[in-house]
């Protein structure tokens, strides 16, 4: 076991119900699927709504550079740089809100199409946002070579970074927080989990060594697996059953019973995808 630790544990409230977790598991060894609270999933709304109206705001200045700025005998440069930021600031914006939405209210695997759009609707937003502005710059016969290239690579380079931040490289799922709530809840008895502001994974309990290095804040987190995710959290530790022997207090049995379980429900999701967990 490790040295108790010196760092402030801080407990992090769930965007929820008085229940103050974002899931619905078992408080037994019986799995259930994970949903999202009623007050997640308002706010998932929200961040949403706020996301879709600063989507429509670029397309909506898209389209205004490519009808009537374009069309200006000269063009005026100035303005047409200054759309270019603005497209870019709006379409990122946007992004970074619905990725936060999706870390609270997630998509399911089992509906490819919906995962996929709904973790990366960002980029396709900036496909559209900035690729018909791109080549109608480099075809526009009202600019010289200059201009072309000075506004085309600045149009780029802002798009590139709205389609980069746009992409979502590891989206969440409804299997992954089910899948990671029951592990926590099984061995632990209950839903909560640790992490650092710095860290970019979460851990099954504050003794683990990771989450006690030092750090500018001086704090170590704790709350639900959701509540993880909320904050910025890719996932459950991959190592969790050495960190839950070795620093937690958990026998090796324990581990490898609940680590089984988990096992068993993946290959059970796998083999029988036309059993969507319903939520409750």
């Amino acid at each position: 076991m490790a040295e108790q630790s010196k760092k402030k544990v801080v407990r992090v409230e769930s965007t929820t119900a008085e229940d103050g977790g974002s899931t619905t598991v078992a408080d037994t060894a019986d799995a259930r699927t994970w949903t999202p609270t009623p007050e997640a999933k308002k706010q998932a709304t929200t961040f949403r709504l706020i996301a879709g109206g600063l989507w429509l705001l670029a397309i909506a200045g898209e389209a205004f550079t490519i009808f009537w700025v374009l069309r200006q005998v000269p063009v005026n440069m100035v303005l047409l740089i200054v759309l270019i930021v603005v497209i870019g600031a709006l379409a990122i914006g946007g992004s970074l809100l619905w990725k936060k939405a999706n870390r609270l209210d997630p998509a399911s695997k089992e509906d490819k199409t919906r995962f996929f759009v709904q973790n990366q609707l960002g980029a396709i937003i900036a496909v559209i946002a900035f690729l018909p502005l791109i080549i109608l710059i480099f075809t526009n016969k009202d600019m010289d070579g200059k201009q072309k290239a000075l506004a085309g690579i600045i149009a780029i380079v802002i798009g590139g970074g709205a389609l980069a931040l746009g992409v979502d490289y590891n989206p969440p799922s409804v299997e992954q927080y089910t899948e990671e709530s029951n592990v926590i809840v099984q061995l632990t008895g209950e839903d909560l989990v640790y992490w650092t502001k710095s860290g970019s994974v979460f851990h099954v309990c504050s003794e683990v060594p990771d989450v006690n290095k030092e750090s500018k804040d001086g704090q170590i987190y704790e709350g639900t697996v959701a509540a993880a995710h909320a904050a910025g959290k890719d996932r459950l530790v991959s190592y969790w059953q050495r960190e839950a022997v070795n620093y937690c207090g958990y026998s090796q049995e324990q581990v490898d019973a609940v680590a089984g379980d988990a096992a068993s429900d993946s290959e059970e999701s796998v083999e029988a995808p036309e059993e969507t967990p319903a939520a409750e």
